[in-house]
């Protein structure tokens, strides 16, 4: 026996609230009750929402649970983060106080030596790109400096910039085409 729909709607108040609705989806799962208050099956309720009957009988449920609200699409919940509040707290504290290079083995916080401080204080497994976007939501971005070669000559860097260098455009030794016609 089908789940009846609940009786304070009927198809006018339906098709009303598709006729207001701003969601496509919602308008269409709210015509396809409208055509079951009328008196059609089922079935013919799910060819016109070009859906399964049990798909119907969900929009039942939701449609009886909270109205016209139920029917609109939602954005999946997702994954529940794998951080809570402490996690990010001492995070934020290793951020903020900076390694320990006897302690911690590193001279400045890497993603990874993050990860690995979260394992051995919490016993946490977090990826790095998790813990990334983690951090970036803190406010953190990832910031280094520009790499310097050991053997860079400052003398030849001061020559660049007074524009000692030899100009980047010299006559070719041939004739241009211009001068051979």
């Amino acid at each position: 026996m089908p789940i009846p729909l609940r009786p304070d709607f009927d198809a006018a108040a339906t098709r009303a609230a598709a006729r207001r609705s701003k969601d496509g989806g919602q308008a269409r799962r709210l015509l396809a009750l409208a055509a079951i208050y009328e008196g059609a099956s089922r079935t013919e309720a799910a060819r016109l929402g070009g859906v399964t009957l049990q798909i119907i009988r969900d929009w039942v449920v939701k449609f009886n649970a909270t109205g016209p609200d139920g029917l609109i699409d939602r954005k999946a919940p997702g994954q529940p983060s794998i951080l809570n509040a402490t996690h990010r707290a001492a995070l934020v504290e290793a951020i903020e106080s900076g390694p320990i290079p006897a302690a911690h083995g590193v001279v400045r916080w890497r993603i990874i030596d993050l990860a690995q401080l979260l394992w051995d204080e919490f016993g946490v497994s977090v990826s790095r790109p998790t813990l990334s976007r983690e951090l970036r939501a803190l406010g953190y971005r990832k910031l280094s400096a520009r790499p310097k070669h050991h053997a860079q000559d400052p003398e030849a860097i001061e020559a660049f910039k007074r524009g000692a260098l030899p100009p980047s455009w010299t006559r070719s030794e041939r004739p241009s085409r211009a001068a051979r016609l």
